[in-house]
Parts: structure tokens; sequence; C-alpha cells
């Protein structure tokens, strides 16, 4: 058993714990101008690794995994705010079509791998198998069990090969859980993040939790461990996340050369176009 597989068992049931760190932490929670300030400090250093990945050719692919709501989405989007996204890729893939059902499970993950100079993020992934899909009743035991088998050996070819992997467990807890997807109801801008499927699997938290279980029993390895996210606090958990996912990487900095803007002359600057142009109202 790996020393990461030991902490999982330390926090097994954890989601009760959090229910109590939650209510201690309330008052303490990282406040917003303290939390983008050192977001900014963190997004130079991911421009670091970008160049670094760029220059090197290297691969890195990083795994978020986590119930509804746990917050794999805001830190993401934390993680690719300020990168360019030709060399972070986010993957969010869609229910399988009814060709890629009848396909071997881990194929159309397969294409989405990262290449030389490319940060692939999924937003979910393979793991599919050993969560939703083992929970919602999509697949059958036995297609669960083969995953399991089957996943550390693929992983350990995806290492081989030369690709830096990064798997995340973003763990929250029940009230928090609910807190969250409760918002998504009659918030405008979260509807979409509120799906049948989010609210059949909310009745099932005693089944996620013994799918996750098994599933880091099973595919915590030395060569691709998992790490676990506490993140009731989503803005302390994107930090963490970013720090750690730094010092997960050997990168190292690139030399820039000096840069300074050319002179130029722009001779029409002031004059009116002739052109028929089409300004949309300026209604702020």
């Amino acid at each position: 058993m790996t020393r990461n597989m030991k902490d999982h068992q330390a926090t097994k049931g954890c989601g009760e714990a959090s229910t109590l760190v939650r209510g201690e932490e309330a008052e303490g929670e990282l406040k917003r101008k303290e939390y983008e300030h050192r977001l900014r400090q963190l997004h130079v250093k991911l421009v670091a690794l970008q160049e670094w990945v760029r220059h090197e050719g290297r691969k890195i692919c990083i795994v978020f995994e986590g119930r509804d709501g746990a917050g794999k989405g805001g830190a993401i989007k934390a993680i690719t705010a300020r990168v360019s996204p030709r060399v972070f890729r986010v993957v969010a893939l869609p229910a399988p079509t009814e060709r890629e059902q009848s396909q071997m499970y881990i194929q159309r993950y397969l294409p989405h791998l990262p290449s030389g100079g490319e940060v692939v993020i999924f937003d979910r992934s393979w793991y599919n198998r050993a969560g939703v899909e083992r929970v919602m009743g999509f697949c059958k035991q036995e297609e669960v069990k083969r995953f399991l088998t089957v996943a550390p050996q693929v992983e350990k070819a995806m290492v081989d090969s030369g690709i830096i992997l990064i798997k995340y467990w973003l763990e929250v807890s029940p009230d928090e859980q609910e807190r969250r997807l409760g918002e998504r109801i009659d918030d405008g801008r979260k509807t979409w993040k509120l799906s049948d499927m989010d609210l059949k699997s909310f009745t099932r938290w005693d089944d996620y939790t013994t799918a996750r279980h098994d599933m880091f029993l099973a595919t915590d390895t030395a060569w691709a461990p998992w790490f676990v996210v506490r993140s009731d606090d989503k803005r302390r958990a994107r930090l963490n996340i970013i720090e750690h996912m730094l010092a997960s990487v050997p990168y190292e900095q690139v030399a820039r050369g000096k840069v300074r803007l050319p002179k130029r002359r722009i001779a029409a600057a002031d004059q009116p176009s002739r052109l028929p142009l089409k300004f949309i109202p300026e209604v702020h």
C-alpha cells in the first residue's frame, strides 16, 4: 500500500468530518482580495511552466475527479485563466455515442492525451467507469472490476511514454455539496450545471463513497497516485491545487530575450474610415 493510499484510508468517511471543518472555518475563509493576489502570483508561475512545456516538448496530463459540486470546474478555470489554450487543453467529454459504446472503453480518451508541448486537463476522465457509470448502473459490475484491473496498466504505459500524470480527487462535504447544488436551482448563471443526472446522483452519497474507496484501493499506484484536495473552501482549494501541480512538475525557467516594441507610423490613424462600419450599441 502506497503512502498516498494510507492517507486515503485515514480520510475514509472524511465527508462527515469535513462538515465540522466547514463550520469551524466559515469565518476564516480566504478573502477575495488575498485570493486574487496569491492567484496572480501563481499565474506567473503557470506561464513559466507553459513556456517550459512548449520549449522542452513535454507532455502533462491532469485528471480532475470528484462528486458533483466539488469544485472541479472552478479549479480548472483558475489554472487556465492566464495561459494559452493552445498549450493548456481542457477535455470534458459528453456521454458516449452509440459508436463509442461499442469501442474498447478507454479508446475514446486516448486521442485526447497530450502530444509534445501540451498540458491536457480532463474534467472527469476514464474514471467515469469507476464512479458515475458504476453508481448509476450504466455498466456491469464485471466491467467495473475489469476497468479497475486494467487502468493502472494503461496509466503505467502513459507514464512510460513520457507523460507526467497527476490525478486529483476533490473532496467536498455533504453539507457544502448540498449548498452548492441548491444555488444552481435559482441562479441563472448556474442552472446549466444542474442536470437530471445530478439530481439522481445526489441521493446516492454512500454509493459514491464506496465507489471512491474501491477506486483508490485499485488505482492509487506509485507511478500514478491519487491526491485528495479538501474543497469546501473553493479559493484555498484552487490555490493548493496549483501550488501542488507546480511542485509536481520539474520545470525550469526558460530564458527569454528582452522584448521592445518596434517603432511604427500610422498615417491614417486620425482619418475617418470610408467603410460602412457597423458598431454595436453602446448600452454600457
